[in-house]
């Protein structure tokens, strides 16, 4: 084969490709210094870095992948420009005579917003400049690495699709929990990154071999592309100052054995790996033809958190609260910017059932973009549904979908012309799931033919386009019976039109416009879905706080077959009668919950504590304030806002709980605590300080994310946090702790290479400030790793973190 040959084989799935493995420890090896920049040797002492990329060569390697893992803007700073860095680095990796070359690109080391505070369009552009220079250079495709972030990995991975036309290969770093540092999972990343159009998706560093392996397993049925995985060789540890792994080429290669028999098909190594471990699976590779994967037939959608699949058959619920039509509080709320009634609704939804939340801005006096990308980024805080972006603007469509972290559901495209060509294109772009509305320049056709054939048109478009039709849902349009008694059956009659003439296109239906104008209106909305569901609609847009609207969907699945056994139904009906149902309790469309607020305990303490559980900062002030007429700041602090926190703690824990979700509960806290300060400063009584953390990024490493999000958590427990950045010596912290007299110093290190540093600035504390506790957390570090370098404590998340505080510190 040539080697377009071979590298278009491997991306179609039809071969496998091999890449090379660590560069870091190879480099360590050779002599990089502790907290040099290993960029820059593409520069400095080229000879070195392409005798790493020839080792691979020579061991068999089809891929080498250049020495630019940290090269964007940022972390370059004055050093050297990003295109001499890549111009250097491409010609070190081909002077080796590789096959290929990749360009490798890493994460940028800040946490995007809405969490941190990089924005999404900023990442982009530090991606896009290094895309334009590594195309300029040669390169001849693109891996994206470690990332935790899926909205980083997407920026990345739109910054090649828009700036070059190599191919982009994807892999993300998992912990042990089967999740990114941000919840998302195997599954949701390999969905979005496919969908979004990456050559293969996947998993690297994280974890050695055989813990990776069930993890790419998890990957291999939601990926439309090849999945590939450079695992490390086991778990890092320091003997005599270096850092070593414990898995050999055998080991190594026995574990990847494996996932070619699962439908790996692109594999090489990350930390610790070396030739030896690459030439192991080269000898793997030879005897072997890659395993047939088949992908199912469903409908996919997802959040950075949350995942929607519906199988042919299966039934799923769109929560339709959140758009402003006919609802005067939720006018009021996008006017106004605060969004809590917003969430309120959205989090109700979730709890009574929904799997995807139609989110709608559509005001004509409001800025309908901003406030959508604003909505988006909230609702991640409060909620893991997928979301459907709602609006008549493709403008806001493309603003909303292009930052989402995961794979939208657009509504919606229709038969117009016009229409067709605005909005299809963003979703193919974008790799979202569509509603088609069967309208179009004639507007709504009377017939069940008639919406067929605007389906037809709009399925031909989205075939063009190259969306899977099991991406395309098509929404035949419920029209009010008492305007037209013809209309129900028109509209059962086309579902089933769609579905016997389109194979594998979906139907989704608003429900509630089939009752407009008559009494009782719940009644005929639950028996026209009963209708529909046996002509075989597959999503519901209704109001999940609708039990009425609810038992039918939960029955449906017993009769249907998708809830096998009845189990789902059992558990929950088990106890209920057929008594009516209180005014208010949803038979007149009202939730269940009454949604924002009416689901929050009557007491002052109780709400604190659910709002901040919630993550809805906007009434928590008030509700604290409340607190404060009767109790003191200690109280409002050791009573309310600490139990809640202590709560989310322990939900992250368990996994129930995810970072989006941590932060917003550490925001909400952190609004009740300024209003605690406040008052304290006005009545001259203590504020509830904790005592005194120092928190750095140790010398030599510049990832700063997990640092940020320990800081945020502690202030939010009421510690008073000194946060000395990134890339500290040693000295400034000791300076620090001995002036401050500090009891606790927390130390943050991403890389491999920075951990030594981590044991210098511990071994100078325990000389200067011997009273001083030392607790250590970072991507490369364990607990076996922390004792190594002499700490007092491991910490492996920003809550465990808060608890050692509280136990060192006192509360």
């Amino acid at each position: 084969m040539t080697n377009v040959d071979t590298l278009a084989a491997a991306l179609a799935g039809d071969g496998f490709l091999l890449f090379d493995g660590a560069m870091g420890t190879q480099l360590q090896a050779r002599g990089l210094a502790a907290g040099e920049l290993p960029e820059l040797l593409c520069l400095e002492r080229p000879g070195v870095v392409t005798e790493v990329h020839a080792a691979y060569v020579a061991a068999g390697a089809d891929v080498v992948t250049t020495n630019t893992f940290g090269a964007n803007a940022e972390k370059l700073g004055s050093a050297a420009t990003v295109e001499e860095v890549f111009s250097a680095a491409v010609a070190c990796a081909r002077a080796a005579g590789p096959r290929y070359v990749a360009a490798d690109i890493g994460p940028t080391g800040q946490l995007l917003a809405p969490m941190g505070t990089l924005p999404f369009d900023d990442a982009y552009e530090l991606f896009a400049r290094q895309v334009r220079a590594a195309d300029a250079a040669g390169a001849d495709l693109f891996v994206i690495e470690t990332m935790a972030d899926l909205a980083e990995a997407k920026a990345a991975l739109l910054a090649v699709r828009e700036n070059s036309d190599l191919p982009a290969l994807v892999t993300m770093t998992f912990q042990e929990d089967g999740r990114t540092f941000l919840g998302t999972t195997p599954e949701v990343a390999a969905l979005t990154l496919s969908s979004l159009g990456a050559a293969a998706v996947g998993i690297n560093c994280s974890l050695g071999p055989a813990e990776v392996a069930p993890l790419a397993s998890r990957m291999l049925p939601w990926a439309s592309c090849p999945v590939m995985v450079q695992a490390n060789a086991g778990l890092p540890r320091v003997v005599d100052g270096q850092t070593v792994f414990d898995i050999g080429p055998g080991e190594y290669a026995a574990a990847v054995a494996g996932m070619l028999d699962a439908g790996v098909t692109i594999v090489g190594g990350c930390c610790g790996t070396t030739p030896a471990h690459v030439a192991a699976e080269r000898a793997l590779l030879a005897a072997r033809v890659p395993a047939r994967r088949e992908l199912p037939d469903r409908f996919a959608v997802c959040g950075p958190q949350g995942l929607c699949a519906l199988a042919p058959g299966q039934v799923g619920v769109i929560g339709e609260r959140i758009n402003p039509t006919g609802k005067r509080k939720m006018k009021e709320a996008l006017r106004s910017g605060n969004h809590d009634h917003v969430l309120g609704e959205a989090i109700a939804q979730e709890a009574a059932g929904a799997q995807i939340l139609d989110v709608n801005a559509g005001l004509p006096e409001i800025d309908e973009r901003s406030v959508m990308r604003r909505l988006v980024d909230e609702l991640q805080g409060v909620i893991t549904l997928p979301l459907q972006i709602d609006s008549a603007d493709p403008a806001v469509i493309e603003a909303a979908v292009r930052s989402y972290p995961g794979k939208p559901l657009i509504n919606s495209t229709n038969g117009r012309a016009d229409v067709l060509s605005a909005v299809v294109p963003i979703a193919a772009r974008y790799g979202c799931a569509l509603v088609g509305l069967t309208l179009d320049e004639d507007g709504i056709p009377p017939t069940a033919e008639g919406r067929v054939a605007v389906a037809r048109k709009i399925v031909a478009v989205t075939d063009a386009a190259g969306i899977p039709r099991h991406d395309v849902a098509i929404d035949c349009l419920a029209m009010a019976a008492s305007t037209d008694q013809s209309a129900p059956r028109a509209i059962l009659d086309a579902i089933r039109g769609v579905k016997e003439g389109l194979p594998g296109v979906r139907c989704v239906l608003g429900v509630s416009n089939i009752s407009f104008g008559l009494p009782f209106r719940p009644l005929v909305n639950a028996t026209f879905l009963a209708a529909a569901l046996s002509a075989g609609l597959d999503l519901a847009i209704i109001n999940p706080e609708s039990r009425r609207m609810m038992d039918v969907v939960e029955s449906w699945r017993v009769l249907s077959g998708e809830d096998e056994q009845a189990r789902f139904y059992v558990e929950h009906y088990a106890g209920r009668s057929d008594a009516p149902v209180a005014s208010g309790q949803g038979e007149k469309g009202a939730p269940l919950t009454a949604a924002a607020d009416a689901s929050l305990p009557d007491d002052p303490v109780g709400r604190v504590r659910a709002l901040v559980l919630a993550g809805r900062g906007g009434p928590v002030p008030d509700a604290v304030r409340e607190v404060l007429l009767a109790h003191d700041a200690l109280f409002v602090i050791n009573e309310a806002i600490i139990p809640a926190l202590d709560e989310v703690g322990r939900r992250f824990e368990a996994g129930t709980f995810f970072l989006p979700q941590l932060m917003a509960s550490a925001e909400a806290a952190k609004a009740g605590f300024e209003v605690v300060r406040a008052a304290s400063e006005r009545d001259g009584a203590p504020a509830g300080d904790k005592g005194t953390v120092v928190v750095c990024t140790v010398r030599g490493d510049i990832h700063d994310i997990g640092k940020n999000i320990v800081r945020m958590l502690l202030e939010n427990y009421g510690f008073d946090v000194i946060d000395l950045g990134r890339d500290v010596a040693p000295e400034t912290v000791a300076d620090v702790v001995v002036e401050r007299h500090v009891r606790l110093v927390g130390l943050s290190a991403l890389m491999t290479s920075t951990v030594p540093a981590m044991a210098e600035t511990i071994e100078l504390l325990r000389e200067r400030a011997p009273w001083c506790r030392v607790v250590v957390g970072g991507a490369v570090l364990t607990p076996e790793y922390a004792q190594m370098v002499g700490a007092d404590f491991y910490a492996k998340d920003a809550t465990e973190t808060a608890r050692i505080a509280g136990e060192v510190l006192g509360r």
